[in-house]
């Protein structure tokens, strides 16, 4: 096709959008709402997996090196620690804040003993390590254990299980709820544009019957669709960016309930903007074109 024809076409496109102004306005509605609940459905999805992720730093390993193992070699474990792959963080439990940790956990009457102790000898070096992956967390254990003068591991498998399993269904709902939301929207705007297509199902069979081609007959539709869902993906990013941010703000004005629930770990939108603006953009105009074009179908088969 000639750049002259392309453009005539494209022309036509724009064209029809003013000519069928109801319609057109019909079909930006119809794919706003349904770019807002995808987008919507996106947003929870990876705000869900962050603050799953975050637990992560809450779930920790705890080491315990044998008694009366030489400081130098204490060093040398915690540079072994730091060096395994799956490891985010290692902090040193001297043998004095290890006392001092027991003290508290023991009830008052309990502490009585700490009057007969003298010196922390007696009690072993230990590290609190947090891990960036709780997938490897089996992996981790043991590469510790492996290592020599390391008397204990104990890690939470079982969170860790938990979490794994919790992402997992997140990540199977959200995707679900968006791939069912996509194909319910491409229906409603492929019904929605049919009366504007039936509208001028004469002039498509007349094209038709004069030998223009089906690209030629549904080049206008497709612009048409596209330049819908363009706009529509516009307003969808911004409706998205108030509410976002509305949201976002109502949360850090209530610290109790952003410890309550990990919710320090929300995206702010600064962060995911120029993904949901594309996303938004590419998706809108995708749908406009391919649910406008699918409704030409029925006319082109003369």
């Amino acid at each position: 096709m000639k750049l002259s024809g392309f453009k005539y076409l494209t022309d036509q496109g724009v064209e029809n959008i003013w000519k069928n102004k109801m319609m057109a306005f019909a079909t930006f509605c119809v794919l706003l709402i349904s770019l807002l609940l995808v987008g919507v459905a996106g947003l929870f999805y990876i705000n869900i997996n962050s603050i799953i992720m975050g637990l992560t730093d809450h779930n920790e390993i705890a080491v315990y090196l044998n008694v009366g193992t030489p400081e130098e070699r204490v060093a040398e474990i915690e540079a072994e620690l730091s060096a395994i792959d799956n490891i985010n963080k290692v902090e040193h439990i001297t043998k004095q804040q290890a006392l001092e940790r027991m003290e508290n956990w023991i009830d008052s009457k309990g502490r009585v003993i700490f009057n007969y102790i003298e010196g922390h000898d007696f009690m072993p070096d230990g590290f609190s390590i947090t891990i960036k992956s709780n997938d490897l967390i089996n992996d981790t254990t043991a590469s510790i254990a492996m290592i020599p003068d390391v008397q204990e591991v104990n890690s939470s498998t079982q969170v860790a299980e938990f979490l794994i399993d919790l992402r997992k269904i997140a990540t199977l709902i959200a995707g679900a709820v968006i791939v069912a939301l996509s194909i319910v929207s491409l229906i409603m705007i492929s019904n929605t544009t049919k009366a504007s297509v039936y509208a001028r199902r004469e002039e498509i069979q007349i094209m038709k019957y004069v030998g223009a081609t089906n690209i030629f007959i549904r080049m206008p539709f497709f612009v048409e669709g596209m330049i819908t869902g363009f706009f529509s993906g516009t307003g969808a990013f911004f409706i998205t960016w108030v509410i976002y941010r509305s949201i976002y703000r109502t949360l850090n004005s209530l610290p109790a309930l952003m410890r309550a629930f990990n919710a320090g770990n929300i995206i702010p939108f600064s962060q995911v903007r120029i993904y949901v603006l594309l996303g938004y953009l590419l998706i809108g105009s995708l749908l406009g074109a391919v649910g406008s074009v699918i409704s030409t179908r029925k006319h082109i088969n003369v």
